[in-house]
C-alpha cells in the first residue's frame, strides 16, 4: 500500500481548499465582471451615385377628359348603338329614344303654325276690304252724302283689322317658336357623341325608360384616353415645396419597374374637403389635409387605365454621379453649416471629421467636401461577437 508523506497528509486538504477558493474567485470575476470587448463598427463606403430628393405622393389615374352623355328627352331607349370599350367620333349616333311623342308634338305645333298663317291671310283680305270701305266713306263724307257716324265706323273697322293682323303675326311667331322647339326635342331623341372618345361606361341599357323632366339621365360615359391625368394627393407638409412645372414621374402597381416621366401641370388651390357642406374647421384640423396635384402623360399604348393607383414622385433636387454616403452616418450639424461624421481609420479607430452636406433625402446624402471616394464612414456600432451582456443573475452554487 502507498504511504503518503506526513507533510502531504498535513497540508493536502489546505492546498485543495486554496485551489477551490481561487477557482471560485476567478469564475466569479469572469461571470460578473467580463472583460470589455472591442466595439465593432458598422460602416459604409463613400461612393459616386445618382441622388434625388423628391416628394412622395399617392395618386389615382383619371381620363384627361371625361363626359357623361345624357338624355334630354324622356322615353324608352329604343336602341343603343355602341358597346363598352368602343371608340366613337364626335357627332356619332350612340343611342335612340322612342320619338313618337316628340313627332306628335312637332306635328301639333306645325299645324298651329299653319292655322295662324291662314288666319293672317284672312285678316289681310279683311284689311284690304276695310281700306276700300274707308276710302269710299271718306269720299262720300267730303260730298256730305253720308253721316259722320258712318265714316267713323269705317275708320274703326280699318284700325281693328290692322290690330288683328298684328295679333295674328304675333301668334305666328309663337307658333314658329313652338315648332322649332318641338323640332329640337325630336332631335334630342337621337343622342350624339359630344366628342371623340372611348365608351368607358354604359349606365342605361337598351329598353330602359328615362325621365328627363327633372334631371338629365346618363346614357353612357365617354373618356379621352389618349392622355391620362394623374391626380396626386400631396400632404400639406410637402405642398409648400412643390410648384408647377417641376419634373415628376410615377409608377403603377402592375409595372413597378417602369417609370412614366412628366411634369406637374398644376396644383389645385384647395383640398377636396372644401366642397363638402358639412366640413368645419374642427373636423378638418383633426384629419390630414391633402392638396391635389395634376400630371398629364401620353397613353398611346393604352396600358394606363382609369382608377389605377400610382406612386408619384415630384423631384425637388437631383444630382448625377456625386459623392454620397448613407444619411445615418451624419451626426450633429455645426454653426458654420458643417456636419460631423465618423470615418474609420487604418488602425480601426473612428475619427470625427467635418463635412459639407448637399442634397439629403433622409436615405442618402450628398457630400460636397470633407470626404473622398472610398472613405468608410461609421453608421453604427455593434458589440463584438461572443460578448455576453451583464445581468443580475446569481452564479450557481458550487458543491465541495
Amino acid at each position: 500500500m502507498l504511504k503518503l508523506n506526513p507533510q502531504v497528509r498535513r497540508y493536502g486538504p489546505m492546498a485543495l481548499a486554496l485551489l477551490l477558493t481561487v477557482a471560485v474567485a476567478v469564475a466569479a470575476k469572469l461571470y460578473f465582471f467580463p472583460s470589455a470587448k472591442k466595439s465593432e463598427f458598422v460602416t459604409a463606403t463613400a461612393a459616386l451615385s445618382d441622388l434625388e430628393q423628391s416628394v412622395l405622393a399617392t395618386g389615382t389615374l383619371q381620363a384627361f377628359k371625361q363626359v357623361s352623355v345624357g338624355a334630354q328627352a324622356s322615353g324608352q331607349v329604343r336602341s343603343l348603338k355602341v358597346a363598352l370599350g368602343d371608340a366613337v367620333k364626335k357627332g356619332q349616333l350612340v343611342a335612340e329614344i322612342d320619338s313618337m311623342k316628340q313627332q306628335n308634338d312637332l306635328r301639333n305645333t306645325q299645324a298651329a303654325l299653319d292655322s295662324a298663317r291662314a288666319q293672317l291671310a284672312s285678316k289681310q283680305a279683311a284689311l284690304k276690304q276695310a281700306e276700300l270701305a274707308f276710302r269710299r266713306q271718306q269720299e262720300l263724307l267730303a260730298l256730305d252724302a253720308i253721316s259722320r257716324e258712318s265714316f267713323e265706323q269705317a275708320d274703326a273697322k280699318l284700325e281693328t283689322t290692322r290690330a288683328e293682323i298684328r295679333a295674328t303675326e304675333a301668334q305666328i311667331a309663337q307658333a314658329k317658336i313652338a315648332a322649332d322647339t318641338a323640332q329640337v326635342n325630336l332631335g334630342y331623341t337621337k343622342i350624339l357623341a359630344p366628342m371623340d372618345g372611348v365608351v368607358v361606361a354604359i349606365v342605361t341599357q337598351e329598353g330602359q325608360t328615362v325621365n328627363a323632366n327633372q334631371s338629365a339621365p346618363t346614357i353612357i360615359k365617354l373618356a379621352l384616353l389618349d392622355t391620362i391625368t394623374v391626380k396626386a394627393q400631396i400632404s400639406e407638409a410637402d405642398v409648400v415645396r412643390v410648384r408647377t412645372g417641376q419634373k415628376a414621374y410615377f409608377t403603377i402597381l402592375g409595372a413597378p419597374e417602369k417609370r412614366y416621366y412628366t411634369t406637374l401641370r398644376t396644383m389645385e388651390p384647395a383640398p377636396d374637403s372644401i366642397a363638402k357642406e358639412d366640413t368645419s374647421s374642427s373636423s378638418s384640423s383633426a384629419s390630414a389635409i391633402y392638396y391635389n396635384g395634376l400630371l398629364d402623360v401620353p397613353n398611346t399604348d393604352g396600358r394606363l387605365r382609369i382608377s389605377m393607383t400610382a406612386q408619384v414622385y415630384i423631384v425637388l433636387n437631383e444630382a448625377k454621379q456625386v459623392l454620397t454616403i448613407p444619411a445615418a452616418a451624419l451626426g450633429e450639424r455645426g454653426r458654420k453649416g458643417m456636419t460631423t461624421v465618423r470615418v474609420l481609420g487604418e488602425d480601426g479607430k473612428a475619427l470625427e471629421r467635418q463635412v459639407k452636406v448637399g442634397i439629403n433625402n433622409n436615405v442618402n446624402a450628398q457630400i460636397l467636401e470633407g470626404l473622398a471616394v472610398g472613405d468608410k464612414v461609421v453608421t453604427g456600432e455593434a458589440p463584438a461577437a461572443g460578448s455576453q451582456p451583464q445581468t443580475g443573475r446569481q452564479m450557481p452554487r458550487m458543491r465541495f
